[in-house]
């Protein structure tokens, strides 16, 4: 049995413990100490023993037996929704490993039942508690492991948009760069140019016939 399931007999146990003290406390002195009952641990876990089992067999099988256990306590609930039957489907939904996990229908569902606390048994409220507990924290982790792989995606995101800044820039730089290399270039072949028109254009002057 899973350790988180071990706590639920404990602390049916301890329930149990505590009001046997309760009633030999001060009550002992007035009238004699009723005679002992026989051990009700067993007797008291029963209503959730197939709830248990259910809960560690659904994501130990193949996914074709696991679909099959989720399958038949979902139309128990849709079919006959019965207390137990609700409460059934809604720790299928809490369980993890298998593909119809669904927390946050766990969440409403178990909530739901304990807002009527008259309809379950002890063992059956605190079952529920403990699952309802342990969504709850399950998806806080969710959400807090969302908020960190958003903020990493905007990280990356505004990693790249830095690069590809720092790029353009370099590359505006570069055409600068050639722009002015270009400019001196044809500013010193324009001077080439009209260097040599000056001297083509003082030949004709400057020549003479013997």
């Amino acid at each position: 049995m899973p350790h988180k399931w071990l706590r639920v007999a404990a602390c049916a146990l301890l329930a149990g413990w505590i009001s046997a003290c309760s009633l030999v406390g001060p009550l002992a002195r007035q009238k004699p100490a009723a005679p002992a009952e026989p051990d009700r641990t067993s007797q008291d876990l029963g209503p959730i023993s197939p709830l248990l089992q259910m809960m560690s067999n659904l994501p130990q099988g193949d996914p074709a037996r696991q679909a099959e256990l989720f399958q038949s306590a979902k139309d128990a609930a849709e079919l006959t929704p019965t207390t137990s039957n609700k409460l059934r489907f809604a720790l299928a939904l809490a369980t993890p490993g298998h593909s119809g996990s669904d927390p946050v229908a766990a969440q409403r569902q178990l909530a739901e039942l304990l807002a009527r606390p008259e309809t379950l048994l002890p063992v059956e409220r605190l079952l529920a508690l403990v699952e309802l507990k342990e969504v709850e924290q399950r998806l806080i982790m969710q959400a807090e492991n969302n908020r960190l792989r958003d903020e990493a995606q905007r990280d990356d995101s505004r990693d790249k948009i830095l690069a590809l800044n720092r790029r353009l820039a370099a590359e505006s730089d570069e055409n600068a760069r050639l722009r002015k290399a270009l400019d001196e270039a044809r500013a010193k072949l324009e001077a080439v140019t009209h260097i040599e028109r000056s001297i083509n254009d003082r030949k004709p002057n400057g020549s003479h016939t013997p």
